[in-house]
């Protein structure tokens, strides 16, 4: 059974930090790009960092350039998302996202698999 399961959410202050990981079963990454995406209460889900097949390219939001850090053990056959000087703009539930392809794409139409995603929620 094809599986993707995020963890690593929470409540954390603002200026706090968080390491989300994405965990596959019944299938390797290796050959394929991830997407985190996040999507907040009445708004839409929004791209916040992908990374190709290889990780030798990766790609950010630019509301979370120079804060986020997107990363992939293959070996592990996880992805992570290090998540740091959080802010409460960040809070949602955070998704990650297979493309069947090893370049990633911009927009969550251009996934085909996700996860039942993980709580982020920035708070005092």
């Amino acid at each position: 059974q094809l599986q993707l399961v995020e963890s690593g959410g929470g409540l954390v202050q603002p200026g706090g930090s968080l390491r989300l990981s994405c965990a596959a079963s019944g299938f390797t990454l290796d050959y394929y790009a991830i997407g985190w995406f996040r999507q907040a209460p009445g708004k839409e889900r929004e791209e916040v960092s992908c990374i190709s097949s290889s990780g030798g390219s990766t790609s950010y939001a630019d509301s979370v350039k120079g804060r986020f850090t997107i990363s992939r053990d293959n070996a592990k056959n996880t992805v992570y998302l290090q998540m740091n000087n959080l802010i409460p703009e960040d809070t949602a539930v955070y998704y990650c996202a297979v493309r069947g392809s090893d370049s990633y794409g911009d927009t969550p139409a251009d996934y085909d698999y996700w996860g039942q995603g993980t709580q982020v929620t920035v708070s005092s």
